[in-house]
């Protein structure tokens, strides 16, 4: 298994370098240059696998055994998931009839970040050290990363402390959660450095493919990537679609092999920014899962939204010209989806494939598809938009449908199901992004046989401004009572961070050159 670049570079890497570089030389993503089989009867063979036996099987069918042995890559997954406390990593919780949430916050920083950057973490320090093994010598990477919020610490958490490895994470400054902002900038590890940044999470993601793209920077510092262009990051996240259709299977008392089974229809609710949980669910159902649709759930900052409602993939300008929209789910404050790449690609090179012409073999296939998607991330970055054919949007649209949430619908859609008028309800605390993917699950007209599972991407205790504001009328509701007990006197620790005062790469360079040039 190689990988390739979205936008066409001729270098195929494997999975280590992929891994290591994170972003390709070319500025594209990388991909699989296949995608890999199922095995025959993989439903039944791994419908008792415990989380991490399943993790092992997957990432087994994209890390060839030559660069990872089967044994490392369980060693691998056993560190990665000691970290959480429920022995399931992942588990499925009915919240209403025919609609389920995917507790994905049960590792150290309660975020779904965790369940890619455990890994990552852990996977950085075992490639480093072999590398360095085998060249004899001792060679560092610097992991760099923007962060919306959840990304920051979980990479922090995962990184901290690892040898030759130091860490950069860029967040925008003041628009983080008061507890997302503490996870990060109180850890103080001689080896990572939180920078807060002047400006928006979309103005730190900008910087960080800057800094990629300064190959003397690159060269001289071995910049390693943390957000979800590293395809890590994704392959990760594909662990929990299997296992939440297993758990789902099993909450039914459906046998795997019943008549049943085959009934179902499976529809997945994404809470979504940057477009890397939900592009996960996409790899999963290519690779054979059976998933019907997965619903794009976008807040107030709905350039997925609007690229699914009419083919146009472009930055939006509120009344007094900001690209980004502050809300209550501050983690989706994001107005380009850097992961829609990949997406993109997939959408192109079938396109290619439905149109009446000449037979191209597959190498001028590829070769086509990273032409035009090469040209059209150019048009997003210079024009801030794109508007593709419709026959792109209609493949898109076998796949996915979207929702656009404002925050009164995501205040009211906590306060429901807190207080729930249905008998056939629990009640159920949502964090205000887990609370955008339920709106827009309460929104779709379903069959009786179709299953909902809505990903729960944060524990609510991280963002008590949205979850008190929906409660206040509750008088019984105490914020303190879903307080974890590592948030307890947080706000009040010591805290290590560098203030850049403007949304200037040459800025972020300065400080990354000032602390690792002076270790």
């Amino acid at each position: 298994m190689k990988y390739r670049s979205t936008r066409g570079s001729p270098k195929l890497l494997s999975f280590s370098e992929a891994v290591l570089v994170g972003l390709a030389e070319d500025g594209g993503l990388f991909i699989p240059e296949n995608m890999p089989s199922l095995p025959e009867n993989w439903s039944k063979a791994w419908s008792d696998l415990t989380y991490k036996s399943l993790a092992l099987e997957i990432f087994s069918l994209y890390i060839p055994r030559e660069e990872i042995s089967r044994e490392e890559l369980k060693q691998l997954i056993d560190k990665s998931y000691s970290t959480f406390t429920f022995n399931d990593i992942t588990p499925l919780k009915q919240i209403r009839e025919n609609l389920y949430i995917l507790e994905l916050f049960h590792g150290p920083t309660f975020a779904f970040k965790d369940v890619a950057l455990q890994f990552l973490g852990n996977l950085f320090e075992y490639l480093l050290e072999k590398k360095n093994k085998e060249k004899k010598e001792e060679e560092n990477i610097t992991v760099l990363g923007a962060t919306s919020g959840d990304t920051g610490s979980a990479a922090i958490y995962g990184l901290r402390g690892k040898k030759n490895i130091s860490v950069f994470i860029l967040h925008p400054r003041g628009k983080v959660s008061p507890v997302q902002e503490a996870q990060m900038t109180t850890v103080l590890d001689k080896n990572i450095h939180n920078l807060a940044v002047e400006g928006t999470f979309d103005d730190c993601q900008d910087i960080v493919k800057n800094l990629f793209a300064d190959r003397s920077f690159n060269e001289k510092y071995h910049l390693g990537a943390i957000n979800s262009i590293n395809w890590a990051r994704i392959l990760a996240q594909i662990v929990y679609y299997f296992y939440s259709y297993f758990q789902l299977l099993s909450s039914l008392n459906i046998t795997i092999e019943s008549k049943e089974s085959k009934e179902i229809y499976l529809q997945y609710c994404v809470p979504t920014g940057n477009f890397g949980d939900i592009l996960a669910g996409y790899y999963a159902k290519k690779m054979g899962l059976p998933i019907s649709k997965l619903v794009v759930s976008t807040n107030s900052n709905d350039i997925l939204d609007r690229f699914f409602k009419n083919g146009r993939y472009e930055r939006s300008k509120g009344g007094n010209g900001v690209t980004v929209i502050e809300t209550l789910s501050p983690a989706m404050d994001i107005a380009i989806s850097s992961n829609f790449e990949r997406l993109l690609w997939y959408l192109v090179y079938e396109n290619i494939g439905k149109k009446e012409e000449e037979e191209r073999n597959e190498e001028e296939k590829v070769k086509e598809t990273s032409s035009i998607i090469r040209e059209w991330m150019q048009n997003v970055k210079v024009n801030k938009s794109l508007v593709v054919e419709k026959s792109v949007l209609d493949i898109s649209l076998r796949d996915f449908i979207s929702e656009r949430v404002s925050d009164q619908e995501t205040l009211d859609t906590i306060k429901k199901y807190y207080a729930p008028e249905n008998e056939n309800q629990i009640s159920y605390i949502l964090d205000p992004h887990t609370a955008v993917g339920v709106a827009a699950a309460d929104r779709q007209n379903i069959s009786p046989n179709t299953y909902q599972i809505c990903l729960a991407t944060a524990h609510p205790a991280k963002f008590s401004q949205a979850v008190e504001k929906a409660l206040e009328n509750f008088k019984e509701f105490k914020f303190e009572n879903i307080l974890p007990k590592e948030f307890i006197g947080l706000l009040e620790r010591e805290r290590k961070v560098v203030f850049v005062e403007g949304a200037e790469p040459s800025l972020v360079k300065q400080v990354i050159e000032n602390e690792l040039d002076n270790e």
